[in-house]
């Protein structure tokens, strides 16, 4: 911390000069003129009585014994403390190299001898006006960095907060389209997705296949282990059906109860069949053991299979209803089985669209 003198006074110069005439005259003239003087009659005095108390502007004689102003010059500006105290040379000599060397030695002005007291007091007054602005300015610019500071802690503390609400929104988000037990994507998920999948395709005029999965004789599996056990179990199944849907487009849905759905866009008939028989080749690997099943000592799986290409023709309602059709048809067949529903020519009724079946035992030879 740069030390000054405290006095309600214009400045705190300070004199060195080897001719104590020169510094009486000065050091009078300058007092009343409302500054406070200090007096050194040689280099080292100066530089002592600098570092002691730093003075708003020294006044420097060049010519001096042992030490001349320019060194002396050169060693304030070496230290830290003092090497930002405006300096002026005031000598008799006149020639220009000399003043040159004077400003290259850190000197602000320079003031020739014999001098006029009118130009003297000019120069000091306007170099110290010139370092209150400076400090002034200084003082501006610590404060401005001070509140650009607390400005950039402010806009990282908002920034992290913002993405600590991002995050937070997108679990809540997440949270909102995951079923809690089986934690695959809920209802709420599945139709929303499926509607922007039937949409979007029917732009681009690619198929999109839905498959609906029911567990069979589900009802029973509980009545029979338990309801722990029946959570277990769909969430063994939902993993199963996931693992079977791979595709990052595909989405793997709790479709309500013990059923699921798989929807599988850009997916024509026989590539949902494929993902179908994965399926089923998934829950058996399970190998749950399910006694009360009327059709396999192990759980199994029904689905129905719809694939259909989204035009003006056909709805969404007709994808979701064709392929739980299917799905009953499935069941109605014999459980454990897979059903394709295929499109009837145009015209005729829903109603009469054919149905082929198939079971896993079959498939598996």
């Amino acid at each position: 911390m740069i030390e000054r003198l405290d006095t309600p006074c214009k400045g705190n110069i300070l004199l060195v000069d080897d001719t104590p005439d020169n510094l009486r005259v000065l050091s009078s003239i300058l007092t009343k003129h409302g500054y406070y003087l200090r007096k050194a009659l040689n280099g080292e005095m100066a530089i002592t009585a600098a570092h002691a108390l730093i003075p708003d502007l020294i006044l420097l004689d060049i010519n001096m014994p042992y030490m001349n102003g320019y060194e002396v010059c050169t060693a304030l500006k070496q230290s830290e403390k003092t090497q930002n105290i405006p300096i002026i040379f005031i000598s008799v000599l006149d020639d220009v190299l000399d003043k040159v060397k004077a400003f290259q030695v850190g000197g602000i002005d320079y003031i020739t001898k014999p001098f006029q007291l009118e130009e003297v007091i000019a120069r000091i007054d306007n170099q110290l006006k010139i370092q209150r602005l400076q400090a002034e300015l200084q003082e501006k610019n610590r404060i401005l960095a001070e509140r650009n500071l607390l400005l950039m802690r402010e806009i990282d503390q908002r920034k992290n907060a913002e993405n600590t609400l991002k995050k937070a929104n997108y679990k809540l988000q997440k949270l909102a389209c995951i079923d809690g037990l089986t934690k695959v994507s809920n209802r709420r998920k599945f139709d929303e997705y499926l509607k922007k999948e039937w949409k979007r395709l029917g732009l681009e005029n690619y198929p999109l296949s839905l498959i609906l999965c029911d567990i069979d004789y589900f009802k029973a599996y509980n009545d029979t282990y338990g309801h722990p056990a029946g959570d277990e179990c769909l969430k063994q199944v939902a993993q199963a059906i996931c693992q079977a849907v791979k595709r990052p487009a595909d989405l793997v849905a709790r479709y309500g109860g013990e059923e699921f759905a798989a929807i599988l866009p850009h997916t024509h008939g026989k590539g949902a069949l494929s993902v179908a028989r994965n399926i089923q080749r998934e829950i058996q690997q399970l190998d749950i053991k399910h006694s009360a099943s009327d059709v396999c000592d192990i759980v199994t799986i029904s689905l129905g299979i719809c694939t259909l290409i989204p035009t003006g023709k056909e709805s969404l309602e007709t994808l979701i209803l064709s392929a739980d059709k299917a799905l009953y048809q499935a069941k109605q067949t014999g459980r454990n089985c897979y059903c394709t529903y295929l499109p009837q020519p145009q015209g005729e009724a829903f109603k009469c669209g054919n149905y082929q079946c198939e079971s896993l035992a079959q498939t598996s030879g």
